[in-house]
């Protein structure tokens, strides 16, 4: 039976949609960084300090002033409005805790794949992990200080990516980058939902 147009507006507020997004990629590229600068609330860490027994296990060489890292997960939200709310997951990047990442990409709509240049190899398997799996994602390559960004056409033919594959220059350090990167994830997330990809 259909509502009539007063039954509809007496109908409870059946409160914001909430949608779940990944923010993925290689060790030390940043997502931890981005989880935390734009979540509204204290972000959900699980950092553990990094053990001589990473040695020779987690290449530091391009990240010399980590301490810690993501053994579990980082854990974000954001308010967009009265209607939406984002919660953001980021995976860990070492390969001994990809098996996680099925977990925490469980009912996502879409993911941000950060790549770091100077370590580009290491966006591989986030890359391959969300094109097998055909969940939606965009690639943001983070913008280090005193490493000028490389031109997107040149990343995306290293990576081997499509043209379907939004891509963006992003600094994870900074709330309103993340921010777009967000916007295009879900916007892409959208695009293919009416596709029907």
């Amino acid at each position: 039976m259909a509502f009539a147009p007063a039954e509809r507006r007496a109908a409870p507020h059946l409160g914001p949609v909430s949608t779940k997004i990944v923010v993925a990629g290689g060790f030390g590229v940043g997502k931890t960084t981005a989880v935390g600068a734009i979540s509204e609330i204290p972000p959900l860490r699980t950092e553990a300090a990094m053990t001589a027994a990473s040695l020779g296990v987690d290449d530091t060489s391009a990240v010399t002033g980590k301490t810690t890292t993501t053994v579990a997960m980082d854990f974000g939200r954001i308010t967009v409005s009265d209607g939406l709310v984002l919660y953001l997951f980021g995976t860990p990047g070492q390969d001994r805790f990809w098996f996680m990442w099925d977990e925490l990409t469980r009912g996502a709509v879409g993911a941000v794949v950060l790549v770091d240049t100077r370590r580009l190899d290491e966006g591989f398997p986030a890359v391959d992990y969300f094109e097998q799996r055909r969940l939606p994602f965009v690639v943001a390559v983070n913008v280090f200080d005193g490493h000028p960004p490389h031109d997107l056409a040149d990343v995306r033919a290293a990576l081997a990516v499509g043209p379907d594959v939004p891509m963006l220059h992003c600094d994870a350090r900074d709330r309103g980058s993340v921010r777009d990167a967000l916007i295009r994830v879900t916007g892409h997330a959208l695009e293919r939902a009416r596709a029907g990809a």
